[in-house]
């Protein structure tokens, strides 16, 4: 395994200090985003017309000694405001080109979340049965929005080389293990799961335990923790709509690796990543409200490199 970034966290600094910076923190591998949600601070789809632009930019990460782990425009392909559905799943199918273009055989976004009608003008999150409106609603969703928007993307996908990790969040329709896997048996092998632990550990779901879940549909992983206030959650349980910056009364916040969970459970958590079979990169996400992006990366970069085996492990004598 090796330790990456997601470079949004630094998008205040070009790709060239980015990189400088990374170096230092020994991680060379990057998580490039392309645009949607969020931004694209250090990768431009522009790249796919400009063959000159493409060729500087791929020289200026080999001459670092920097991969890329993966492209991302985590964005909502289903939305009910037709306009920005057409921008995200847009800036979705160009992130694939630009994968292709670039040799990266991997793109991560969410899965979206459509509206309740074809009137709709805003997304619905279905989190219950009941009324029965409800589950109409749900299965309307399914079966008229999510299910032929995925199987042509992940057909588009596959045909340019490049497969799909969808991260797993509230507020979307793939957000735990079981829809992730319905997303999945309708898409195809193609689309997996972009495993972010923080958005498990608030669902009250074990994230060390759901790998066994998953198993082989996790296609790339995030590297976040999340701290639980059990004083608050007697109040307002798991579906904490607060901001994020109101830390004293959330019931969760997203906090910087080690700052939620400690060495041991990070330890099992990436042994139990390798013991299903993935062994690629563990990309840092800075989404800590009480540290700067300095701080939670150099943090989070510190506390990984301790715990991260980067050789694979040699055969056993008895193998």
């Amino acid at each position: 395994m090796r330790i990456g970034v997601f470079t949004p966290l630094l998008s205040q600094l070009p790709l060239d200090q980015v990189l400088k910076k990374l170096s230092h923190l020994n991680i060379h591998t990057v998580e490039l985003a392309t645009g949607n949600y969020v931004g694209d601070a250090h990768c431009k789809l522009s790249l796919i017309e400009n063959r000159s632009a493409l060729s500087d930019f791929k020289k200026m990460l080999d001459d670092h000694g920097f991969s890329i782990s993966a492209l991302s425009c985590h964005g909502n392909a289903l939305h009910p405001d037709k306009d920005l559905s057409r921008q995200h799943r847009e800036t979705s199918r160009r992130t694939i080109l630009l994968a292709e273009k670039l040799g990266v055989e991997m793109m991560v976004d969410f899965s979206g979340c459509p509206g309740d009608s074809p009137n709709a003008i805003a997304p619905n999150w279905i989190t219950c049965p009941w009324p029965p409106d409800f589950r109409k609603i749900l299965d309307w969703q399914w079966n008229e929005i999510v299910a032929p928007y995925w199987i042509e993307h992940a057909k588009f996908a596959a045909e340019h080389g490049v497969k799909i990790a969808v991260e797993m969040h509230p507020g979307f329709v793939a957000y735990n293990p079981e829809t992730m896997l319905k997303l999945r048996s309708i898409a195809g092998n193609n689309v997996g799961c972009n495993y972010d632990p923080s958005h498990l550990f608030w669902q009250q779901i074990d994230p060390i335990g759901a790998i066994r879940v998953l198993k082989d549909s996790i296609f790339h992983v995030h590297a976040k923790d999340t701290q639980l206030y059990s004083e608050n959650l007697l109040r307002t349980g798991v579906l904490d709509t607060k901001p994020y910056t109101e830390e004293r009364d959330r019931s969760w916040i997203f906090r910087t690796c080690g700052y939620g969970h400690g060495a041991e459970w990070w330890s099992q958590f990436i042994s139990t990543l390798r013991m299903f079979g993935y062994d690629s990169v563990i990309s840092i996400e800075h989404e800590d409200s009480l540290m700067s992006p300095s701080e939670g990366l150099t943090k989070a970069a510190a506390f990984l490199n301790s715990i991260v085996v980067r050789e694979k492990p040699a055969a056993a004598w008895w193998s």
